[in-house]
């Protein structure tokens, strides 16, 4: 089995991301996914600049398997959906 990749872009001092970074933890523990959460702004001024360009002015962002899944809010009922594709 190969191991699903759910990632949350996030920054400091965003409720909305806080919130998404709980429900995720607790959807990893359950569904067995590996969680990774990416801050934006910290990426950005170690230079990587292109995810704060994409994704910033809609975050929380979730991707899986590198693609965007939902922003704003996790789409819990289709994350479970997709993950078992």
């Amino acid at each position: 089995m190969v191991d699903r990749q759910v990632e949350l872009l996030t920054r400091q001092g965003c409720p909305m991301c806080a919130a998404a970074a709980t429900q995720l933890a607790q959807l990893a523990g359950e569904l067995g996914f590996v969680l990774a959460v990416t801050d934006v702004d910290v990426a950005a001024a170690a230079g990587d600049t292109a995810l704060r360009a994409e994704f910033g002015d809609r975050l929380p962002v979730v991707l899986l398997d590198g693609t965007e899944h939902s922003y704003w809010e996790v789409d819990e009922t289709r994350l479970r959906a997709d993950l078992v594709r």
